[in-house]
C-alpha cells in the first residue's frame, strides 16, 4: 500500500513539474513576442516616382511584419518631402529620385538631424507618347533632347524628318516639385532651359491621361509609371549610339544599355528617430531586407545586393 501511494506522490510530482515547464515556456514566449512586438508610426513622403514601390514594401510590413505598426507613404515629390523632412518633427524617412542637394545637407546640419542615404533601386526615365504614334517609335538622344530644349530647333515633327507628320509637338513631364523634373534639366538637358510651353504636372496619373489623348504628345517620368499603363501609352526605342535601345528592366542598368537614362532612386533617413523609435529602425532594415524583392513588379530595377547589404550593417548598427 505503502509502494502504491509512493508511485502515486511520484507520478503526481512528474505531472506538477511538466506543467510548471509548461507554464514558464509559454511564458517565456509571450516575453518574447512582447519584445519583437512593435507599435507606433513611421512617415514617409517625397518622390511620387519611388511611391509605389516603398507604398508595396510599407503594405507588405504592416501585414506580415508589424501589425501594430501604421506606416503612411506620402508622395508630394522629392523638393517638396524635403521641406517636410528637414524640420523639427518631421517625416522619417524622405523618398528621393535624386540625390540631396548642397543646401539640403546644410539645413540637415542646422536641425542637428542625422541624415542617412539608402539606395533601394534602379529607374528608367522612360520618353512616352501615344500609342497611336507610328512614326517615332525610335528617335535618337539627340533628338529627344532637343525636342525639350528651348533653343533645340524642333516644334513640328517633320523638323526632325520630313516624312512625318507636320504637327506641332506638345511636350509634357513632371513639375519642379518631382526629382524627375530635376534629373531630366540637370543630367539630360545638362541644365539648359526647357522648351516655354511644356506642360508639367504635379499628378503623375494626371500626366498619363494627357499624353494618352494627344496624338501628338511626348513625355517624360519613371519607368513604374509607364508600365502600369501600357495600356494607354508607349515607350521610345532610344538610339545612344549604338542602335535603339527599349527601355525594361534588362536594359536599366547603371552600366547597361539604358545607362545614359538610369538612375538610382532612394530613400533618407532621419537617424535620429530611427535611434529613438524602435519602429523606424525596424522598418529601415526591413525596407532594405526586401527592396530587391519587391523593385521589379513595381517597375525599378533591383540594386547590387552588396550595396542593399552595406545599407543593412549600417541600420543594424544602430540598435
Amino acid at each position: 500500500m505503502k509502494k502504491l501511494k509512493l508511485v502515486g506522490f511520484a507520478l503526481l510530482a512528474i505531472l506538477s513539474i511538466g506543467l510548471l515547464a509548461a507554464c514558464g515556456a509559454e511564458d517565456e514566449s509571450n516575453n518574447n513576442n512582447n519584445e519583437t512586438a512593435l507599435e507606433g508610426s513611421v512617415e514617409v513622403d517625397g518622390s511620387g516616382t519611388v511611391y509605389p514601390l516603398m507604398a508595396r514594401i510599407a503594405e507588405e510590413y504592416m501585414f506580415t511584419e508589424q501589425e501594430g505598426v501604421s506606416v503612411e507613404v506620402g508622395r508630394s515629390g522629392t523638393s517638396a518631402g524635403f521641406e517636410k523632412f528637414l524640420v523639427e518633427d518631421g517625416t522619417d524617412f524622405n523618398n528621393a529620385s535624386r540625390h540631396i542637394k548642397d543646401e539640403e545637407k546644410t539645413k540637415a546640419e542646422e536641425l542637428g538631424i542625422e541624415v542617412k542615404e539608402l539606395k533601394v533601386a534602379l529607374d528608367g526615365l522612360t520618353i512616352v507618347m501615344h500609342p497611336e504614334n507610328d512614326w517615332a517609335t525610335e528617335m535618337t538622344e539627340e533628338e529627344i533632347i532637343n525636342i525639350f530644349l528651348a533653343d533645340g530647333g524642333i516644334t513640328n515633327w517633320s523638323d526632325i524628318n520630313p516624312d512625318w507628320p507636320n504637327e506641332k509637338i506638345n511636350t509634357y513631364g513632371p513639375n519642379e516639385n518631382h526629382g524627375t523634373y530635376e534629373f531630366f534639366y540637370e543630367s539630360i538637358l545638362e541644365e539648359q532651359d526647357l522648351v516655354g510651353d511644356a506642360n508639367l504636372q504635379q499628378n503623375y496619373s494626371t500626366l498619363v491621361t494627357l499624353v494618352s489623348e494627344d496624338v501628338n504628345s511626348i513625355g517624360f517620368f519613371g519607368f513604374g509609371y509607364y508600365v502600369n499603363n501600357q495600356d494607354k501609352l508607349q515607350a521610345v526605342n532610344v538610339d545612344f549610339g549604338d542602335g535603339p535601345v527599349e527601355p525594361s528592366l534588362d536594359t536599366i542598368a547603371e552600366d547597361g544599355d539604358y545607362a545614359n537614362f538610369t538612375r538610382p532612386v532612394f530613400t533618407y533617413l532621419n537617424v535620429n528617430n530611427a535611434k529613438q523609435e524602435a519602429q523606424v529602425l525596424d522598418y529601415a532594415i526591413y525596407l532594405m531586407n526586401n527592396v530587391n524583392t519587391f523593385a521589379g513588379e513595381t517597375g525599378f530595377a533591383p540594386i547590387p545586393d552588396q550595396e542593399a547589404q552595406e545599407s543593412i550593417d549600417f541600420l543594424e548598427g544602430l540598435k
